[in-house]
């Protein structure tokens, strides 16, 4: 840096005026060389300067040595040049002066070359360039002038030994390192000075802490240097219990602790995560006096370590003069806490108090802002901040933003932002190969990772993990493998985390026997690795490989299952609606885990688990006696009251939560807007969009739309809901033009469906479901000539049509059923019982429902198909194998049919039983003749709305404008792979809305 000419000399206390006299000017850079005034030294010589007057060589050196320490490069070279032509050039003190700027300045070179022009080198001139080899990272050079100046028969002092343990601790040469602590031995180096006894320490700390406590503790007189040393060692290595044990030690031994030794040991006390002990060191903290803003830090981060909140507030808000650090831990901790509106108070707070944000306070924020409403546009305000302070390039800075843009769905900023970083590391591919591979992008994941290697950034055990986790499909296994051999080629250590990931990849690219040798080869397997693997083949969509898995993990392996492997068998049992397995692991749960009540998340994951299998009120009783709530507490429930049909429980659920403090998230409003789709309470769910962006503030994504669309198509108001498709602010996708096709099926209306069609087909053009959707809606209306043009496109393109599936769980067994099976062992039974429900119903005033057959065929034919559909077999079979009086519960991949659903209600009458179906959009609760769907979904109702249009007016004005991406509002059973039947649906699971068989 340059020194401002500017600056006036002050008043010295030897000096009223200036004077020529050289002595007074020394006095006056020695006078500020013991206040440590560097700036101050500067500003003197510049003033000497300016006279003419030159310093001598007493004062010079300290001259050089503030130019160092202030990186005033060019005044330092200035100086330089202004001596070289006199005899100041060849002192011994002045070019062991010029040698430290240099090598401190990071001219190494520079200071080479005044060190081999040097006629005459003493120990403090070897120290020197040694120092700056060191400094400037250089280690080996450093080795080679020890080497030289023992040639020259110096002897190394105690600096040289302190710069040769760290060269060697650097290296990692512990042979060096012991030849030096050799040398510190025969020339009484060791046990005489306190500098060499740390650097001895700190040396061996880098291999083995117990040689270096073998050294600390023969230390004739230890003081605080080497106490901290040691205490430092054993945290830097995580035993924290040692590192405590010791500063009790130093205690007990009546040594005084400093400002660092506090630091240190607060920290040991936050990773060890004893409250107790980390409040004693705090009121140590107090009887010492060591209240400078380090340590209130790091007590306000270990505060927040125990998730004391309160007390880390407290400790801020008691000091009255805050630095920047100390108000970034505090939103540090806020942030951490999910408190996001107290993180923003703060931060205004903060900005108020006059307080400027730095890079860290931008680095905390940001994440932040995936969690608001408006979180794109406090996002890019940031990031316009970043720019104006000039730190956008900077890599933590990036990285984060990168990171925030990611969970925004906004890949094309990240990406820009990537792009513009300078100085990239491996931390910073890493995190956008993560944001890449979470986004399913799988070439440009790969693109970043070759690029990696061209740039020679060496990737870690975290860059694989990324990169892995992107491979999803045959056609990558190839790249895997190479991935694989990278990494053992490399050496690169292979954790659990990455074994992990090595095992996903293979199960997931189709070799899976790879994938289990992978896994069953790695020695260090825990519950995580276990965890993983289920959830792998869950995702695999292989319910019974899972289930032998985790039987084998529990029977066999005796690994202990924890809570997240409950949730992993519970989302099997629950796509499954297998009830009864469900709740022999809530039994189980409740006998290992007698605190249940207290895990919220694995109460949460029970509750869905009984509404999604058929059994609301075991669900109901959850939640009403859990002691406390949280908002997906309420989700739950409030989608679990929807799929069943239940809109009025569903809003007044909606409303409790509301008047209990609760605000609701876009999941939400996503299961309030399904549940008034399902109940055909159109007016409310309209009226409830509206309250989202208006009254809770909250931009409607694309799935909020899409239920918008779906809400009013069910209704039979499909202009209206093409309308919302035409408006809204961002592209539709292929759930919003089929939620508008399902519409179009249930009302007849051919002609939207084939353009809701042509649009659905641009985006999936390959999933089979699409075409069936259109090819149904043609068969309903009697267009036979459209729907077999349909079916050659299909045949042609070499797609499949998702078959229809239905089953059934009987004491713990899954049992399959497909139109027309005679496959299962009780089939004859099964058809007989089928046969004589058909007379019963029948003279009950049953009628089939031949337009519900999809194929042009006489009526005999008709009759045959539509008598064995898979749900109508399955009912039959639950009344044969369902003990009297129990309800029967049946799960359809695919959307009841019209004449199923009727047939269920005049079966539900005549048997006197609870018949329960859960096909790919809700539940139907058939009693008495009755469903509890109320026949909303297949009867025409139409509505004029005075609210809709201001409504879609409204909702433009609300919207930032991002081309946020969504996902359906309903849930689909996953397709099933039987061991005799094939129960894989489309490519797309919500394609199957609005299909029957």
């Amino acid at each position: 840096m340059e020194v401002p000419l500017s600056l006036s000399l002050q008043k010295h206390p030897f000096v009223q005026s200036q004077t020529h006299e050289l002595k007074h000017w020394n006095s006056i850079i020695k006078h500020h060389t013991k206040l440590k005034d560097d700036l101050a030294i500067l500003t003197t010589y510049t003033q000497m300067e300016s006279l003419g007057i030159l310093p001598d060589t007493a004062t010079l050196p300290l001259v050089l040595k503030a130019c160092g320490r202030l990186q005033a490069i060019e005044k330092g070279k200035k100086l330089h040049n202004s001596i070289s032509s006199t005899n100041l050039a060849s002192d011994i003190r002045v070019q062991t002066a010029l040698v430290n700027f240099y090598s401190k300045c990071g001219m190494l070179q520079n200071a080479l070359n005044v060190f081999d022009e040097m006629t005459e080198r003493d120990v403090v001139s070897w120290n020197a360039m040694i120092s700056g080899c060191v400094c400037c990272y250089e280690y080996q050079k450093a080795l080679r002038l020890f080497s030289q100046m023992q040639k020259g028969n110096l002897k190394a002092n105690s600096v040289t030994i302190v710069e040769l343990l760290q060269v060697c601790g650097e290296l990692l040469e512990l042979r060096s390192g012991k030849e030096i602590h050799g040398y510190s031995l025969r020339h009484g180096l060791f046990n005489t000075n306190p500098h060499v006894d740390s650097s001895l320490i700190g040396f061996y700390l880098k291999f083995d802490p117990w040689i270096a406590s073998l050294v600390f503790q023969t230390l004739a007189s230890r003081n605080t240097i080497s106490w901290n040393t040691m205490i430092s060692g054993y945290i830097n290595h995580g035993d924290f219990l040692k590192a405590l044990k010791l500063f009790i030690l130093m205690l007990n031994e009546g040594f005084k602790c400093d400002s660092i030794t506090m630091l240190v040991v607060i920290q040991a006390c936050a990773e060890f995560g004893d409250h107790g002990l980390g409040m004693q060191v705090h009121q140590l903290v107090i009887k010492f006096g060591y209240n400078n803003m380090h340590i209130v830090n790091s007590l306000v981060n270990m505060y927040n370590k125990y998730a004391d909140l309160k007390s880390s507030y407290e400790l801020f808000t008691s000091i009255p003069t805050k630095d920047v650090a100390l108000w970034n831990s505090m939103l540090s901790c806020y942030v951490e806490s999910g408190l996001i509106n107290e993180s923003i108070h703060l931060l205004n707070k903060m900005q108020l108090e006059g307080i400027k944000v730095n890079e860290r306070t931008i680095v905390i924020i940001l994440p932040l802002c995936a969690n608001l409403s408006n979180g794109l546009i406090n996002g890019k305000s940031l990031h316009a901040y970043a720019f104006k302070i000039g730190k956008e390039r900077n890599k933590h800075i990036g990285n984060s933003l990168v990171n925030m843009y990611t969970l925004l769905n906004c890949v094309e900023d990240a990406t820009k932002v990537f792009n513009k970083m300078k100085d990239i590391d491996v931390i910073s591919c890493n995190v956008f190969i993560s944001a890449l591979a979470n986004n399913k992008l799988k070439v440009q994941s790969c693109e970043i990772f070759t690029k990696m290697l061209e740039l020679e950034i060496k990737p870690n055990s975290q860059t694989i993990t990324s990169i892995l986790s992107a491979f999803d499909g045959i056609d990558l296994l190839k790249f895997g493998k190479s991935i694989h051999g990278y990494v053992m080629k490399c050496g690169i250590e292979i954790d659990a985390s990455l074994n992990t990931a090595l095992t996903e990849m293979y199960i997931n690219c189709e070799d899976e026997s790879m994938g289990m040798r992978v896994f069953e080869e790695f020695p260090e397997k825990d519950l995580i690795s276990w965890n993983s693997l289920l959830s792998t083949y869950i995702k695999n969509n292989q319910p019974y490989k899972t289930l032998l898995l985790f039987h084998h993990m529990v029977t066999r392996v005796k690994v202990k299952p924890n809570f997240v492997t409950i949730i992993n068998i519970l989302s099997l049992y629950t796509h499954l609606s297998n009830l009864p397995q469900g709740k022999f692991l809530h039994a189980y749960t409740l006998r290992r885990f007698s605190l249940l009540n207290y895990d919220l998340p694995l109460v949460n994951a029970f509750i869905t688990m009984y509404s999604r299998c058929g059994s609301l009120e075991y669900a109901e009783n959850l939640f009403n006696v859990l002691p406390k709530t949280n908002l997906i507490s309420w989700n739950a429930m409030i989608a679990g009251y929807g799929m069943h049909g239940n809109g009025d429980e569903a809003m007044l659920t909606f409303s409790k939560m509301v008047k209990q403090g609760f605000t609701p998230n876009r999941v939400t409003f996503i299961s309030a807007l399904s549940a008034c789709s399902h109940s055909g309470m159109i007016q409310k769910g309209l009226h409830l969009f509206y309250s989202m962006i208006q009254d809770f503030g909250i931009t409607p994504e694309l799935v909020h739309y899409n239920c918008l669309v779906d809400l009013l198509a069910r209704g039979g108001l499909l202009n209206e809901a093409k309308n919302v498709i035409d408006t809204m602010p961002m592209a539709p996708d292929a759930a919003t033009w089929r939620a508008l096709i399902v519409g179009c099926r249930v009302y007849s209306d051919t002609h939207l469906a084939k353009t809701a069609f042509e649009n659905l087909i641009e985006l999936e053009p390959k999933n089979p479901g699409n075409y069936v959707l259109l090819s149904n809606i043609y068969a309903a209306s009697g267009l036979w000539d459209e729907v077999k043009s349909l079916r050659l496109i299909l045949e042609n393109k070499g797609l499949k049509k998702p078959a229809g599936r239905s089953w059934i769980v009987i004491k713990s067994q899954l049992h399959f059923f497909a139109a027309g099976d005679k496959s299962h062992p009780q089939s004859e039974t099964i058809y007989r019982k089928l046969t004589s429900l058909l007379t019963f119903v029948k003279e009950m005033g049953y009628v089939p429902d031949l337009r519900w057959v999809l194929h042009d065929e006489d009526d005999e034919r008709k009759m045959v198909r539509i008598s064995c559909h898979s749900e109508k077999l399955a009912i039959a079979f639950g009344l044969i194998n369902v003990s009297g009086g129990s309800r029967i519960l049946i799960t359809k991949n695919l959307r009841i049919c019209g004449d199923c659903h009727e047939f269920s209600k005049y079966v539900s009458k005549l048997s006197r039983r609870m018949i329960i179906i859960r096909d790919a959009t809700r539940f139907h609760h058939f009693v008495d003749g009755l469903c509890s769907c109320k026949d909303y979904w297949k009867q025409f109702q139409f509505f004029w709305v005075k609210i809709f249009i201001p409504l879609i007016d409204m909702t433009r004005q609300f919207s930032i404008g991002s081309n946020n991406l969504g996902c359906i509002c309903f849930s689909n059973p996953l397709a099933i792979q039987h061991p005799t039947i094939d129960m894989s649906s489309s490519q797309n699971s919500s394609a199957s809305i609005g299909m029957q068989e």
